[in-house]
């Protein structure tokens, strides 16, 4: 791996929409370059490195993931191929950063951390947790003004069913993991580091007539400190977000799109029981996007092998995962 003052070479695996948010985030870092870009289709390749002037190409991914001019791997593809990359990457000495969600299997999820624990840095693609407002959010749930948490309450809604891959089972595995990971944020923040794993859930969902997998789903999570929450989850209508923290004293709740914060000004307001609503922007001129690679530039120098929060570490991906397949298995 090149010394703490080079940058990160990265290698792109994946030719997707996603691809282009990483390398237009690497544009913008000296902390990274883009030294290679691998995908299936040959053409979808070489027109993806023209596009973007990357100095080479691998079609297939096996040679990339060993190249020893190759520091960190992005893989852009979808979730059912998560496992098998990231772990040839990490067992290749690659720092890596996979799209979420972590997998589709538990199975597979504990097969990708159980590599990569002692090995090498691993971040599962989550990029809104690295963005400064989520740290922002953190402060105003510790400091105080909620109180105690009673309920959460969040919907993530975008009509894209049609552009997804089915292998990656889904609006749970693709959408639900955004208010998912964030509802695992706020108990855990607010109760503890045990208090997400103890709990109830049940749910109800609509199928796809062409292959079975869901895309509406809505669930209702009873913790066992008495917290609840209420999630829903759709790949099939709109292009709408919520997400609202109660506690005893009032509610905060986002105002922009928790799960994609714009270059701007990203905001949160806090409404308490009696007394005036009050605003809390971030001003940034960065996308999340940019601030995840600086989070995983940060930490591969420092030698960690995960981040620490509120990016999500080994164990809080796994813990997002359970409840993702937890879900889907009471609307099956």
């Amino acid at each position: 791996m090149t010394g703490h003052d080079a940058p990160l070479r990265w290698a792109i695996l994946g030719t997707g929409f996603i691809s282009n948010a990483m390398i237009d985030a690497i544009s913008k870092s000296s902390g990274s370059t883009v030294s290679a870009i691998a995908g299936r289709n040959p053409n979808a390749v070489s027109d993806f490195c023209e596009r973007h002037h990357i100095p080479r190409s691998f079609v297939g991914f096996e040679d990339v993931v060993a190249d020893p001019e190759i520091d960190a791997v992005y893989i852009g593809l979808p979730n059912h191929v998560h496992a098998d990359l990231t772990i040839a990457a990490a067992e290749h000495g690659k720092a890596v950063l996979s799209e979420k969600s972590l997998t589709t299997t538990m199975i597979d999820a504990h097969r990708i951390v159980d590599t990569v624990r002692d090995t090498s840095f691993f971040v599962e693609g989550l990029m809104y947790l690295a963005h400064p407002i989520q740290q922002t959010f953190v402060d105003l749930l510790t400091d105080g003004r909620l109180g105690a948490l009673r309920s959460i309450r969040a919907s993530y809604a975008a009509d894209i069913a049609h552009l997804v891959n089915p292998a990656g089972m889904g609006t749970l595995y693709n959408l639900g993991c955004y208010p998912i990971s964030l509802l695992h944020l706020v108990v855990q923040t607010m109760c503890g580091e045990d208090a997400f794993s103890a709990r109830q859930l049940t749910g109800v969902a609509n199928h796809s007539p062409l292959d079975g997998n869901v895309v509406d789903a809505a669930a209702s999570i009873r913790f066992d400190n008495g917290v609840l929450a209420s999630v829903q989850s759709s790949d099939t209508f709109g292009n709408d977000s919520e997400f609202s923290v109660s506690g005893e004293h009032g509610t905060l709740r986002f105002i922009t799109n928790p799960w994609l914060p714009e270059p701007g000004e990203n905001s949160i307001v806090w409404q308490p029981y009696s007394g005036e609503a009050t605003t809390i922007s971030v001003e940034d001129p960065h996308d999340a996007f940019y601030h995840q690679l600086k989070m995983v530039e940060a930490n591969v120098a420092a030698g960690h092998t995960e981040s620490s929060r509120p990016s999500p570490r080994l164990d809080d991906s796994l813990e997002i995962m359970a409840l993702l397949t937890e879900w889907e298995a009471a609307v099956r």
